[in-house]
């Protein structure tokens, strides 16, 4: 079981809130990119959040375009843990590429405001929030494979490192 600190945010925040657009094609580094996440929508984001820290959503959080800023930005900012009602098919699948951990978990942004704590227990698939016991879903095998390597690319790289032998 751990606990983070929760940044809590509603419904339908999109990709471009997560990370303005105009900054995609100009900012390289990640503490550049880490340092507009959530601007538009939470001006005390990039400023106050720590490492460990989690995010707690609504519904359909990442919305929008596919572009991975919306993942990253937030990343660099040192968090691996987002808690949402739900998310945009494609953000979910780009926080596992990238290694950020998507739950989905409804009703838990009902019950947090930002600066609660939450604890998290992987292992059993509950998170306690509010005096309240949410279960949400076990990952596939898969998923957990890429989420343990830290993003799909790390897993990559370390299997076609240390390729298995194939046929006899």
């Amino acid at each position: 079981m751990s606990t983070h600190r929760c940044w809590v945010y509603g419904d339908h925040v999109n990709t471009d809130v997560i990370f303005p657009g105009k900054y995609t094609y100009t900012l390289k580094t990640p503490e550049d990119i880490a340092a507009h996440a959530l601007e538009d929508l939470d001006p005390l984001f990039a400023k106050g959040v720590q490492a460990g820290d989690v995010i707690v959503a609504g519904s359909n959080w990442g919305m929008g375009s596919s572009r991975e800023q919306g993942v990253t930005s937030i990343k660099y900012c040192g968090v691996h843990i987002i808690v949402a009602a739900s998310f945009s098919g494609l953000y979910f699948r780009n926080c596992i590429n990238q290694g950020v951990l998507p739950i989905v978990c409804p009703g838990v942004n009902g019950v947090v405001q930002t600066g609660d704590v939450i604890e998290i227990d992987l292992e059993a698939a509950t998170l306690v929030a509010g005096g309240q016991t949410f279960e949400f879903p076990q990952l596939s095998a898969s998923v957990q494979a890429i989420m343990d390597a830290g993003g799909l690319l790390p897993m990559l790289q370390k299997r076609f490192a240390n390729p298995t032998p194939t046929g006899s």
